[in-house]
């Protein structure tokens, strides 16, 4: 899931004038504003799954409670595109959503900026609560300690390769990377043996958002020694050589050829072109990316049938193979509930419903999502759906999460920077490791940041 942030007030006026007009019934003036749940989220082409479950349910809600309307109100934009578009929504009561597609990330800051309510009243009532486990639990929580959101699931991130383009280049399809040289060393092997094809796709640039965060940029960094944050000091870290060696992968791969072109590394849609078109029709040999894509290939507009023998699966390894070996990145998206909402009974009540059993094991099956219910993650029906399931829950022990705090989304976008500068060679390693450094203190303040030891 990709995420991308506006850069204009032009832009940001355009969103503005989408958005008239799409009231919420999170209003204060009552009347039929309680009796009419607004539910905003995000959809895609390649991501309908859970616009499915959200219209089961609907129904089911609206059955059970005669007299109430769910109103579902998907936005289809890539997720940076969501964000910028529900931050509109959110600062006014008149379009302030009931039910909010939440990603983990923003739970914190969304929470502090008083967009969330509350839901610790509501959860000591609701006997499924207990079925999720405490990781889960952990994403929804603000810095108050209260719980802000009900997770949708979680996933985990590997490296993705066509095995038949391997054969092609002479390399194994049985390939265990055991270092990032060993994945440059892939790449330039496939550049060379079969140059009509992307070697290595990892996203780069701003328009990709969290996914150039996450799917790239922390996939390299929680690999090495260093780290962004410092859980123990509670303070970020600079001048890591973590950091810039991260931003020297890059450099290597888009430097050499080995990534995608300019102008498709710098595109919103990449990522939805890499699951839907690149991947399938072998115009990709190695990509880093998410455990959701099987669950694209399975069935629908986008099915691929041919996946299970063409594509193989391994952890992304560290930098030079230290323990533990591999690293993973682990998200998830929750549902939470407005703080405008005019009935947060009602609201809560339709989350419960969207997140049953029978619609969590809709979602986590359909939408390749590692379950987080207890009861879904032992249901036979769930573990034999997806033969990738297996491959990318065994990465949940060499996981790791982003920094949970408000300050995150910022930080993330000045990754985003730093890294496309590099992509785009405007910048080297070092510089853009130092912008990095003096525009994370602006964020924090210089009373929260540490240099290297």
């Amino acid at each position: 899931m990709q995420r991308t942030r506006f850069a204009g007030i032009a832009a940001a006026a355009a969103v503005t004038l989408s958005l008239a007009g799409c009231g919420s019934s999170g209003g204060s003036e009552g009347g039929d504003d309680a009796k009419t749940i607004s539910v905003v989220y995000q959809k895609t082409a390649s991501f309908t799954q859970l616009d499915d479950v959200l219209t089961k349910a609907k129904s089911e809600y609206e059955a059970a409670n005669p007299g109430m309307t769910v109103e579902l109100k998907p936005v289809e934009s890539e997720a940076d595109q969501y964000f910028t578009k529900l931050a509109l929504m959110n600062k006014s009561e008149d379009t302030a959503p009931d039910v909010i597609y939440e990603d983990s990330f923003q739970v914190r800051s969304d929470a502090a900026a008083g967009y969330l309510a509350p839901l610790d009243d509501q959860l000591s009532g609701w006997s499924d609560w207990s079925q999720f486990d405490d990781t889960a639990k952990q994403a929804g929580l603000g810095d108050d300690g209260k719980t802000y959101g009900v997770s949708l699931g979680t996933d985990t991130r590997a490296l993705y390769y066509n095995k038949t383009l391997f054969q092609q280049a002479g390399l194994p399809t049985d390939w265990q990377p055991k270092t990032w040289d060993d994945v440059l060393a892939a790449a330039r092997t496939i550049k060379a043996q079969v140059p009509d094809v992307t070697p290595l796709n990892i996203y780069g640039s701003k328009a990709s958002g969290e996914a150039t965060s996450m799917q790239g940029f922390e996939m390299l960094m929680y690999g090495t020694d260093d780290e962004l944050y410092d859980t123990s000091s509670k303070k970020w870290e600079t001048g890591t050589k973590g950091f810039s060696d991260s931003l020297g992968f890059y450099q290597s791969v888009f430097s050499e050829g080995l990534g995608p072109s300019q102008d498709l590394a710098l595109d919103s849609t990449l990522g939805s072109q890499v699951s839907t078109t690149l991947i399938p029709q072998g115009k990709i040999a190695i990509a880093i990316d998410g455990s959701w894509l099987p669950g694209q290939w399975l069935s629908g507009d986008n099915a691929w049938p041919e996946w299970q023998q063409t594509m193989g699966m391994v952890p992304m390894p560290t930098q030079t193979g230290q323990a533990p070996g591999s690293t993973s990145m682990s998200g998830g998206w929750l549902l939470s509930v407005g703080q405008h909402a005019a009935d947060k009974q009602a609201a809560f009540d339709f989350v419960s419903t969207a997140l049953s059993k029978e619609n969590a094991l809709k979602y986590g099956t359909e939408a390749s999502q590692i379950a987080v219910r207890k009861d879904v993650a032992t249901d036979p029906e769930y573990l034999s759906y997806n033969p990738s399931f297996e491959f990318f829950s065994s990465l949940v022990p060499v996981t790791h999460f982003r920094p949970a705090t408000p300050d995150y989304s910022q930080i993330s976008s000045n990754i985003q920077v730093a890294v496309e500068s590099v992509v785009t060679g405007s910048a080297t390693p070092a510089e853009a490791a130092k912008t990095y450094d003096e525009a994370l203190e602006g964020i924090v303040g210089p009373d929260n940041v540490q240099a290297a030891s």
